[in-house]
């Protein structure tokens, strides 16, 4: 994908929903900037929404509050805030895009959910474990890094590494089914995941949405809306769901 305007024909109506907390904040208008910026329209998720996915061109999962271990057969080993209805209603969005064979990009959180969504877990605490890496939350593209090369997000980022922030203390632990790891920092925490089959898919551990200035950081949103587009125009010239690129990757997925 180009910074420059999209070659790409202009679809009326392309829509990519962003699922968040109920309340709306700066992050998720960012995220619905980023996304605007390449051309779709956004739609805001709150939990316990009813929506009809298949009406949806793709998926945001942004960033908030940790999703409870029991989801990956943990209990709480520090003290956090937990938003279960939103556990329920981002697992759903989930099945319904992965059936659907949506493009979905998940955010800090978003990420980890994927990740438990196809078995994975996590660790709750990476702060303590950090010896190469700052052990406070940075806004700043300050963090180092480091992208797998022959990836998609190699090819998003256009190189080996990148400047990211780092918001969070969870950290993906065990990789979840049909998943690789794409980029990592200096301490080889997770940093970003990839679909290995199925559906255009990816979870960052950063926020990108607070790096919109940021070229590369932008890509991130283009390319999303680039698999939307290509998704909607093979549902209008009748090439889905027929396309094998656009089956569920594991339709068997236990739910929370």
């Amino acid at each position: 994908m180009s910074e420059q305007d999209h070659e790409a024909p202009d679809i009326p109506g392309l829509t990519i929903g962003i699922s968040g907390p109920s309340r709306r904040r700066l992050t998720h208008r960012l995220i619905s900037l980023g996304l605007r910026m390449h051309g779709a329209r956004t739609l805001y998720i709150r939990p316990g929404s009813r929506v009809d996915v298949s009406l949806l061109d793709g998926l945001v999962f942004a960033g908030g509050t940790h999703v409870h271990p029991s989801h990956f057969g943990q209990k709480p080993e520090v003290t956090a805030r937990y938003d279960e209805q939103r556990d329920t209603t981002d697992w759903e969005l989930l099945g319904q895009a992965e059936a659907l064979g949506l493009p979905v990009l998940g955010i800090c959180r978003g990420a980890q959910l994927i990740n438990i969504f196809r078995g994975g877990s996590l660790c709750q605490n990476v702060t303590p474990l950090r010896v190469n890496t700052r052990h406070r939350p940075l806004l700043l593209p300050l963090q180092t890094v480091r992208v797998v090369r022959g990836t998609r997000l190699a090819s998003v980022m256009l190189g080996p590494s990148i400047g990211a922030n780092r918001i969070h203390s969870q950290a993906i632990k065990q990789l979840g089914r049909h998943l690789r790891v794409v980029a990592i920092d200096n301490d080889l925490f997770v940093q970003a995941i990839e679909n290995t089959q199925g559906q255009w898919l990816m979870g960052v551990q950063w926020h990108p949405e607070y790096l919109l200035y940021h070229p590369l950081h932008r890509r991130l949103f283009g390319c999303l809306v680039d698999a939307a587009r290509e998704l909607k125009l093979a549902r209008l010239e009748g090439r889905y769901p027929n396309d094998s690129r656009v089956r569920a990757a594991d339709d068997d997925a236990e739910g929370p």
